[in-house]
Protein backbone atom coordinates (compact mmCIF):
# COMPACT_ATOMS: atom_id res chain seq x y z
CA UNK A 1 0.00 0.00 0.00
CA UNK A 2 1.53 3.53 -1.20
CA UNK A 3 1.36 6.35 1.21
CA UNK A 4 2.04 9.42 -0.06
CA UNK A 5 3.89 12.20 2.27
CA UNK A 6 3.03 15.78 2.44
CA UNK A 7 6.31 16.58 3.23
CA UNK A 8 7.05 20.21 5.22
CA UNK A 9 10.02 21.73 4.27
CA UNK A 10 10.33 23.70 8.18
CA UNK A 11 9.19 22.44 11.43
CA UNK A 12 5.76 23.77 11.14
CA UNK A 13 3.33 23.95 13.47
CA UNK A 14 -0.29 23.09 13.96
CA UNK A 15 -2.56 22.79 17.16
CA UNK A 16 -5.97 21.14 17.46
CA UNK A 17 -7.55 22.25 21.06
CA UNK A 18 -10.92 20.27 21.87
CA UNK A 19 -13.09 22.68 24.50
CA UNK A 20 -16.37 21.50 26.44
CA UNK A 21 -19.51 23.30 26.30
CA UNK A 22 -20.82 23.86 29.94
CA UNK A 23 -23.82 24.87 31.31
CA UNK A 24 -23.05 27.91 33.60
CA UNK A 25 -25.80 26.97 35.63
CA UNK A 26 -25.43 23.47 36.12
CA UNK A 27 -21.42 23.65 35.57
CA UNK A 28 -22.59 20.01 33.23
CA UNK A 29 -21.37 19.78 30.14
CA UNK A 30 -24.65 20.62 27.40
CA UNK A 31 -25.07 19.78 23.43
CA UNK A 32 -25.15 22.79 21.66
CA UNK A 33 -22.27 22.59 19.45
CA UNK A 34 -24.30 22.03 16.02
CA UNK A 35 -26.13 25.60 16.82
CA UNK A 36 -22.98 27.14 17.56
CA UNK A 37 -20.89 26.18 14.44
CA UNK A 38 -23.91 26.71 12.23
CA UNK A 39 -23.76 30.64 13.55
CA UNK A 40 -19.98 30.44 13.46
CA UNK A 41 -19.99 29.38 9.41
CA UNK A 42 -23.10 31.73 8.55
CA UNK A 43 -20.20 34.94 10.08
CA UNK A 44 -17.09 34.02 8.68
CA UNK A 45 -18.93 33.20 5.44
CA UNK A 46 -20.10 29.80 4.09
CA UNK A 47 -16.76 29.25 2.11
CA UNK A 48 -14.38 29.96 4.37
CA UNK A 49 -12.28 27.73 6.15
CA UNK A 50 -13.52 26.88 9.61
CA UNK A 51 -10.91 27.06 12.47
CA UNK A 52 -14.13 25.00 14.46
CA UNK A 53 -15.01 21.67 13.99
CA UNK A 54 -17.83 18.70 15.20
CA UNK A 55 -15.79 15.97 17.91
CA UNK A 56 -17.63 12.88 18.85
CA UNK A 57 -20.31 14.60 21.25
CA UNK A 58 -22.34 17.40 20.55
CA UNK A 59 -21.03 18.90 23.78
CA UNK A 60 -17.59 19.49 22.31
CA UNK A 61 -15.65 21.78 19.97
CA UNK A 62 -12.51 21.39 18.45
CA UNK A 63 -10.38 24.38 17.60
CA UNK A 64 -7.65 24.54 15.03
CA UNK A 65 -5.15 26.25 13.92
CA UNK A 66 -3.93 26.63 10.44
CA UNK A 67 -0.03 25.64 9.02
CA UNK A 68 1.77 28.26 11.28
CA UNK A 69 5.29 29.20 11.52
CA UNK A 70 5.45 29.89 15.59
CA UNK A 71 4.06 28.86 18.88
CA UNK A 72 2.87 32.66 19.22
CA UNK A 73 1.52 32.58 15.63
CA UNK A 74 -0.67 29.06 16.63
CA UNK A 75 -1.40 30.54 19.85
CA UNK A 76 -3.29 33.72 18.55
CA UNK A 77 -5.27 31.36 15.69
CA UNK A 78 -6.12 29.63 18.26
CA UNK A 79 -7.11 32.51 20.85
CA UNK A 80 -9.24 34.69 17.94
CA UNK A 81 -11.59 31.26 17.33
CA UNK A 82 -11.91 30.93 21.08
CA UNK A 83 -13.06 34.35 21.73
CA UNK A 84 -15.29 34.13 18.43
CA UNK A 85 -16.67 31.09 20.14
CA UNK A 86 -16.95 32.39 23.79
CA UNK A 87 -19.20 34.98 22.41
CA UNK A 88 -21.46 32.51 20.76
CA UNK A 89 -21.84 30.48 23.71
CA UNK A 90 -22.17 33.24 26.32
CA UNK A 91 -25.56 34.12 24.39
CA UNK A 92 -26.50 30.44 25.04
CA UNK A 93 -25.80 30.35 28.21
CA UNK A 94 -22.78 28.29 28.19
CA UNK A 95 -19.23 28.93 28.42
CA UNK A 96 -15.86 27.17 27.18
CA UNK A 97 -13.75 24.97 29.38
CA UNK A 98 -11.10 22.21 28.98
CA UNK A 99 -9.98 19.46 30.97
CA UNK A 100 -9.18 15.92 30.29
CA UNK A 101 -11.89 14.64 31.72
CA UNK A 102 -15.31 16.31 32.86
CA UNK A 103 -15.38 16.11 36.36
CA UNK A 104 -19.53 15.79 36.51
CA UNK A 105 -20.71 14.48 33.80
CA UNK A 106 -21.95 11.37 32.74
CA UNK A 107 -21.47 9.78 29.00
CA UNK A 108 -24.45 8.67 28.99
CA UNK A 109 -26.14 12.05 29.25
CA UNK A 110 -24.79 13.18 26.25
CA UNK A 111 -25.85 13.51 22.09
CA UNK A 112 -23.37 12.27 19.33
CA UNK A 113 -22.66 15.04 16.83
CA UNK A 114 -23.89 14.95 13.73
CA UNK A 115 -21.72 13.11 11.99
CA UNK A 116 -22.13 9.70 9.93
CA UNK A 117 -18.48 8.73 10.66
CA UNK A 118 -19.40 9.01 14.64
CA UNK A 119 -21.96 6.74 14.32
CA UNK A 120 -19.95 4.56 12.16
CA UNK A 121 -17.34 4.14 15.03
CA UNK A 122 -19.86 3.15 18.00
CA UNK A 123 -21.73 1.04 15.96
CA UNK A 124 -18.29 -0.79 15.13
CA UNK A 125 -17.11 -0.36 18.61
CA UNK A 126 -19.82 0.36 21.06
CA UNK A 127 -19.63 1.43 24.61
CA UNK A 128 -15.94 1.38 24.24
CA UNK A 129 -16.26 4.38 22.10
CA UNK A 130 -19.80 5.73 23.47
CA UNK A 131 -18.06 6.46 26.79
CA UNK A 132 -15.14 8.43 25.35
CA UNK A 133 -16.24 11.84 26.57
CA UNK A 134 -13.07 13.27 26.97
CA UNK A 135 -10.75 15.70 25.52
CA UNK A 136 -7.32 16.20 24.28
CA UNK A 137 -4.53 18.60 22.47
CA UNK A 138 -3.11 17.87 19.33
CA UNK A 139 0.34 19.21 18.17
CA UNK A 140 1.51 19.31 14.77
CA UNK A 141 4.94 19.48 13.34
CA UNK A 142 5.97 19.63 9.71
CA UNK A 143 8.60 16.99 9.14
CA UNK A 144 11.14 16.63 6.02
CA UNK A 145 10.51 13.55 4.52
CA UNK A 146 8.64 10.51 4.73
CA UNK A 147 12.05 8.50 5.56
CA UNK A 148 12.07 11.23 8.54
CA UNK A 149 8.72 10.64 9.96
CA UNK A 150 8.80 7.17 11.69
CA UNK A 151 12.88 7.54 13.26
CA UNK A 152 10.96 11.09 14.53
CA UNK A 153 7.79 8.86 15.62
CA UNK A 154 10.14 6.27 17.44
CA UNK A 155 12.37 8.61 18.77
CA UNK A 156 9.00 11.16 20.85
CA UNK A 157 7.33 7.82 22.02
CA UNK A 158 10.75 8.36 24.85
CA UNK A 159 9.00 11.44 25.76
CA UNK A 160 5.08 10.46 26.02
CA UNK A 161 5.51 10.59 29.85
CA UNK A 162 6.66 13.58 29.85
CA UNK A 163 4.46 15.29 28.07
CA UNK A 164 1.43 13.36 29.86
CA UNK A 165 2.60 14.22 33.29
CA UNK A 166 2.71 18.26 32.19
CA UNK A 167 -0.56 18.10 30.57
CA UNK A 168 -2.43 15.58 32.88
CA UNK A 169 -6.13 17.29 33.46
CA UNK A 170 -8.49 14.18 34.31
CA UNK A 171 -8.33 12.99 37.80
CA UNK A 172 -12.22 13.10 38.19
CA UNK A 173 -14.56 10.73 36.40
CA UNK A 174 -18.34 10.55 36.20
CA UNK A 175 -18.33 12.52 39.49
CA UNK A 176 -15.38 10.85 41.40
CA UNK A 177 -11.42 10.88 42.09
CA UNK A 178 -10.15 8.21 39.90
CA UNK A 179 -6.79 8.05 41.64
CA UNK A 180 -5.21 9.30 38.28
CA UNK A 181 -3.77 11.91 37.55
CA UNK A 182 -4.64 10.98 33.81
CA UNK A 183 -8.01 9.30 33.96
CA UNK A 184 -8.44 10.09 29.77
CA UNK A 185 -5.20 8.16 28.85
CA UNK A 186 -6.55 5.17 30.31
CA UNK A 187 -10.45 5.90 28.97
CA UNK A 188 -8.19 6.34 25.52
CA UNK A 189 -6.05 3.26 24.98
CA UNK A 190 -9.21 0.63 25.18
CA UNK A 191 -9.68 2.03 21.75
CA UNK A 192 -8.10 -1.48 19.51
CA UNK A 193 -5.89 1.04 17.48
CA UNK A 194 -4.99 3.81 20.42
CA UNK A 195 -1.99 3.96 22.85
CA UNK A 196 1.39 3.55 21.92
CA UNK A 197 2.83 3.95 18.53
CA UNK A 198 4.28 0.70 17.02
CA UNK A 199 7.93 1.20 16.46
CA UNK A 200 8.20 0.44 12.84
CA UNK A 201 11.51 0.04 11.27
CA UNK A 202 10.72 2.63 8.48
CA UNK A 203 8.18 4.11 6.10
CA UNK A 204 7.57 1.08 3.96
CA UNK A 205 6.80 -0.93 6.96
CA UNK A 206 4.16 1.62 8.09
CA UNK A 207 2.69 1.15 4.64
CA UNK A 208 3.03 -2.61 5.01
CA UNK A 209 1.21 -1.78 8.71
CA UNK A 210 -1.70 0.42 6.94
CA UNK A 211 -2.10 -2.33 4.14
CA UNK A 212 -2.96 -5.07 6.28
CA UNK A 213 -5.09 -3.03 8.63
CA UNK A 214 -7.00 -1.70 5.14
CA UNK A 215 -7.27 -4.73 3.65
CA UNK A 216 -8.96 -6.70 7.16
CA UNK A 217 -11.06 -3.49 7.80
CA UNK A 218 -9.53 -2.40 10.80
CA UNK A 219 -8.53 1.46 10.25
CA UNK A 220 -9.16 2.89 6.79
CA UNK A 221 -6.53 5.63 7.32
CA UNK A 222 -4.16 7.20 9.09
CA UNK A 223 -7.43 8.75 11.25
CA UNK A 224 -8.18 5.83 12.87
CA UNK A 225 -5.03 4.76 14.06
CA UNK A 226 -5.13 7.45 17.30
CA UNK A 227 -1.18 6.23 18.47
CA UNK A 228 0.14 8.42 20.94
CA UNK A 229 2.10 9.93 18.35
CA UNK A 230 1.56 9.55 15.00
CA UNK A 231 3.02 10.12 11.56
CA UNK A 232 0.31 12.13 9.61
CA UNK A 233 1.07 11.61 5.77
CA UNK A 234 -1.80 14.02 4.87
CA UNK A 235 -0.21 17.06 6.59
CA UNK A 236 3.50 16.20 6.40
CA UNK A 237 3.76 16.24 10.34
CA UNK A 238 4.76 13.86 13.43
CA UNK A 239 1.32 14.44 15.20
CA UNK A 240 1.88 14.15 19.43
CA UNK A 241 -1.70 13.26 20.40
CA UNK A 242 -1.01 11.64 23.99
CA UNK A 243 -1.80 15.06 26.20
CA UNK A 244 -4.93 15.77 28.27
CA UNK A 245 -6.99 18.16 26.95
CA UNK A 246 -5.07 21.85 28.84
CA UNK A 247 -7.19 24.65 30.26
CA UNK A 248 -5.04 27.67 29.64
CA UNK A 249 -3.95 29.04 26.49
CA UNK A 250 -0.52 29.18 28.30
CA UNK A 251 -0.13 25.67 28.69
CA UNK A 252 -0.86 24.62 25.26
CA UNK A 253 1.54 27.20 23.85
CA UNK A 254 3.84 25.51 26.55
CA UNK A 255 3.36 21.94 25.21
CA UNK A 256 3.35 22.70 21.70
CA UNK A 257 6.63 24.71 22.24
CA UNK A 258 8.74 21.65 23.86
CA UNK A 259 7.12 19.40 20.91
CA UNK A 260 7.98 21.92 18.01
CA UNK A 261 11.66 22.18 19.54
CA UNK A 262 12.18 18.28 19.52
CA UNK A 263 11.04 17.28 16.55
CA UNK A 264 13.11 20.28 14.82
CA UNK A 265 16.15 19.09 16.89
CA UNK A 266 15.28 16.14 15.43
CA UNK A 267 14.86 16.77 11.92
CA UNK A 268 17.98 18.50 12.29
CA UNK A 269 20.06 15.39 13.61
CA UNK A 270 18.53 13.09 11.00
CA UNK A 271 19.67 16.29 8.35
CA UNK A 272 23.54 15.17 10.09
CA UNK A 273 23.33 11.85 9.73
CA UNK A 274 22.71 11.09 12.68
CA UNK A 275 20.54 7.92 13.67
CA UNK A 276 17.60 9.03 16.38
CA UNK A 277 17.44 6.20 19.53
CA UNK A 278 14.64 4.15 19.47
CA UNK A 279 13.20 3.31 23.12
CA UNK A 280 12.35 -0.08 24.30
CA UNK A 281 8.64 -0.60 24.44
CA UNK A 282 8.44 -1.71 28.10
CA UNK A 283 10.09 1.12 29.35
CA UNK A 284 7.77 3.53 27.75
CA UNK A 285 4.96 1.89 28.48
CA UNK A 286 5.49 1.53 32.05
CA UNK A 287 6.41 5.40 32.29
CA UNK A 288 3.43 6.13 30.73
CA UNK A 289 1.46 4.22 32.86
CA UNK A 290 3.80 6.11 36.21
CA UNK A 291 2.96 9.22 34.59
CA UNK A 292 -0.66 8.51 33.90
CA UNK A 293 -0.73 7.92 37.62
CA UNK A 294 0.61 10.24 39.39
CA UNK A 295 1.67 12.86 37.26
CA UNK A 296 4.45 15.24 37.79
CA UNK A 297 5.32 13.50 41.23
CA UNK A 298 6.02 10.16 38.69
CA UNK A 299 9.59 8.55 39.38
CA UNK A 300 10.63 7.11 35.18
CA UNK A 301 13.09 4.99 34.61
CA UNK A 302 16.01 6.33 32.39
CA UNK A 303 17.71 3.35 31.50
CA UNK A 304 17.41 -0.55 30.66
CA UNK A 305 19.00 -1.03 33.86
CA UNK A 306 15.82 0.57 36.26
CA UNK A 307 17.31 3.59 37.29
CA UNK A 308 14.53 6.07 37.89
CA UNK A 309 14.47 10.15 38.31
CA UNK A 310 11.80 12.60 38.95
CA UNK A 311 10.20 13.55 35.96
CA UNK A 312 9.92 17.40 37.23
CA UNK A 313 13.63 17.12 36.83
CA UNK A 314 14.09 15.73 33.50
CA UNK A 315 11.56 18.49 31.93
CA UNK A 316 13.69 21.02 33.65
CA UNK A 317 16.90 20.00 32.24
CA UNK A 318 14.85 19.44 28.83
CA UNK A 319 13.90 23.12 28.98
CA UNK A 320 17.37 23.98 29.24
CA UNK A 321 18.92 21.69 26.62
CA UNK A 322 16.15 22.34 24.22
CA UNK A 323 16.73 26.75 24.60
CA UNK A 324 19.14 27.12 21.86
CA UNK A 325 16.30 25.70 19.37
CA UNK A 326 13.64 27.51 21.20
CA UNK A 327 15.44 30.85 20.26
CA UNK A 328 16.37 29.42 16.94
CA UNK A 329 11.93 28.73 16.50
CA UNK A 330 11.29 32.07 18.43
CA UNK A 331 9.69 30.56 21.22
CA UNK A 332 11.86 30.57 24.29
CA UNK A 333 9.22 31.96 26.40
CA UNK A 334 6.59 29.16 25.28
CA UNK A 335 9.13 26.98 26.08
CA UNK A 336 9.99 28.42 29.61
CA UNK A 337 6.25 28.16 30.47
CA UNK A 338 6.91 24.57 31.01
CA UNK A 339 8.82 25.56 34.19
CA UNK A 340 6.31 27.65 35.57
CA UNK A 341 3.69 24.38 34.74
CA UNK A 342 6.35 22.17 36.80
CA UNK A 343 6.41 24.95 39.67
CA UNK A 344 2.39 25.96 40.33
CA UNK A 345 1.41 22.11 39.40
CA UNK A 346 -0.18 20.59 36.24
CA UNK A 347 -4.27 20.58 36.19
CA UNK A 348 -5.14 17.44 38.00
CA UNK A 349 -3.23 18.68 41.37
CA UNK A 350 -4.72 22.09 40.62
CA UNK A 351 -8.56 20.45 40.64
CA UNK A 352 -7.80 18.31 43.68
CA UNK A 353 -6.64 21.22 45.22
CA UNK A 354 -9.68 23.06 44.51
CA UNK A 355 -12.00 20.18 45.33
CA UNK A 356 -10.30 19.89 48.90
CA UNK A 357 -11.14 23.67 49.58
CA UNK A 358 -14.14 22.82 48.78
CA UNK A 359 -14.66 19.85 50.72
CA UNK A 360 -14.98 17.69 47.40
CA UNK A 361 -17.97 19.64 45.66
CA UNK A 362 -16.60 19.21 42.54
CA UNK A 363 -18.63 21.99 41.00
CA UNK A 364 -15.95 23.86 42.11
CA UNK A 365 -13.51 22.36 40.64
CA UNK A 366 -15.50 23.03 37.25
CA UNK A 367 -15.01 26.89 38.70
CA UNK A 368 -11.53 26.55 38.37
CA UNK A 369 -11.47 25.50 35.02
CA UNK A 370 -14.08 27.97 34.14
CA UNK A 371 -11.85 30.97 35.71
CA UNK A 372 -8.32 29.44 34.05
CA UNK A 373 -10.04 29.50 30.54
CA UNK A 374 -11.18 33.02 31.00
CA UNK A 375 -7.64 34.23 33.09
CA UNK A 376 -5.82 32.39 29.75
CA UNK A 377 -3.07 30.69 32.43
CA UNK A 378 -2.90 28.38 35.83
CA UNK A 379 -4.47 29.73 38.53
CA UNK A 380 -2.44 28.16 41.70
Amino acid sequence: MRIPFSSSPTSSLGIEWELQLVDRDTRHLRGAATSILDEYQNKIGRDAEPRAKYELFESTIEVVTGICDTVSEATSDLLATVCFLEDLAESRGLALTCSGTHPLTHYDTQRLSPDPRYFSLVDRMQWVVRRLLVFGVHVHVGVRSPEKAIPIVNALAAYIPHFLALSASSPFWLGADTGLASTRSKLFETLPTAGLPQLLSDWGQFERFMGTMASAGAAESIREVWWDVRPHPNFGTVELRVCDGLPTLLEVGAVAALTQCLVDRMNVQLDRGYTLPTPHRWVVQENKWRAARYGLDAEIMVDERGTTRSVRDDLVDLVEDLLPVARRLACPGELADVLHIVDVGSSSERQRTAARRADGDLTAVVDTLLQEMEFRRPVP
